[in-house]
């Protein structure tokens, strides 16, 4: 490297990775570059589709504690960081620090229950701390519209943050901070190189986070598609995510501003992008009917559907060699890992640069 010259950072992929990491990197000491494939203004990347939820109680149930603790990690910044972010813009990125509900109706009240054991295994039986149950009247305290549940739980280390508002305010503040943004340019990325149409470009360490863009370097890298709704109505407001509990199948419900709420659960073992189901939508209206009956009468307003980059594990992809650092296969933990999984991409990039060995 050329004395005075500040070390050339590619990162491949602007979604959600991508962005945080060329913010992260500070301008002062790293000359970044990103490339993206399509357009950074189109809203088509799995980071687009999903709910924001950062929710590491709720998800630990289904993975292990390594997630969780990233996850846990990862609330703590990006408290910090979002604080930032809007310091920076004068701009709200709409986050919330609010925890998260589980409900269930009387009949699958053991739903809940599960929860709760399989969360006392996983937290050596330390559930209080974070856990607290709710009767009809604690629960009707955190959310008035639930007023037809007996019973639910109230995850307090929880939060969301609203993807759309969030993506855009990242892109203009690497723009501000003199990151080179290249769209509509798909790569190949090796050791210290972009290939693409432009030719090939060498750095000083390359960092690739194309999600399924990257199936030719990370093995067993698979879609795992997801779908979700926006619904609108002024009938029902919440003030978190209300995820529903039931034996066939599950809902989140995000409530966003304008009335709007984000509703999933679809979780398909398919690289299909076509529009949503019938079979889906059907399910999902449903649930959420069940949830709250003036939800009967919410307008649907978008449809999402796209596949989460997921290894054969569902544990998040972090390879380093000198010269490239790969992360890829954050599952349907996008929001919850990122922040965490940034951290350590930053540690390795020094290393690197500071001629440690990888």
């Amino acid at each position: 490297m050329t004395k005075n010259r500040l070390p050339r950072i590619a990162i491949a992929g602007g979604g959600l990775m991508g962005r945080l990491l060329a913010w992260r990197l500070p301008p002062q000491q790293f000359d970044v570059t990103l490339y993206e494939a399509r357009e950074f203004s189109l809203p088509r990347g799995a980071c687009w589709t999903a709910a924001g939820m950062i929710a590491p109680l709720s998800e630990l149930v289904h993975s292990c504690r390594e997630i969780y603790e990233l996850g846990v990690r990862s609330l703590t910044l990006w408290r910090d960081w979002v604080n930032t972010i809007e310091t920076r813009t004068g701009q709200s990125v709409c986050f919330r620090n609010a925890g998260s509900l589980l409900v269930a109706h009387r009949q699958d009240k053991s739903e809940l229950l599960q929860f709760q054991r399989e969360l006392q295994g996983k937290l050596n039986g330390e559930v209080s701390a974070y856990v607290q149950e709710l009767d009809a009247e604690q629960l009707r305290q955190l959310e008035p519209t639930l007023e037809h549940f007996e019973q639910g739980l109230y995850l307090r280390n929880e939060g969301d943050i609203d993807n759309r508002r969030l993506l855009p305010l990242l892109l203009c503040e690497i723009s501000r901070q003199g990151v080179h943004l290249i769209e509509q340019s798909p790569v190949e990325c090796e050791p210290f190189a972009i290939n693409s149409d432009r030719g090939r470009e060498e750095f000083d360490c390359v960092i690739d986070c194309r999600g399924l863009g990257a199936g030719e370097r990370v093995k067993g890298l698979r879609g795992v598609r997801g779908e979700v709704m926006v619904v609108e109505t002024s009938e029902v407001a919440l003030h978190r995510p209300v995820r529903l509990l039931h034996p066939r199948y599950q809902l989140y419900a995000v409530p966003r501003e304008e009335g709007r709420t984000v509703i999933g659960a679809t979780e398909i073992e398919s690289e299909d992008m076509s529009p949503i189901s019938v079979r889906s939508t059907m399910e999902l209206s449903s649930a959420l009917y069940s949830l709250h009956p003036a939800f009967a009468e919410a307008r649907i307003v978008e449809t999402r559907v796209n596949c989460r980059p997921a290894t054969m594990d569902n544990m998040p992809y972090l390879h380093s060699e000198s010269g490239l650092v790969c992360v890829n296969g954050l599952y349907r933990h996008g929001y919850l890992l990122a922040p965490a999984l940034v951290e350590q991409v930053e540690r390795r990039i020094e290393q690197q640069i500071n001629g440690e060995k990888v």
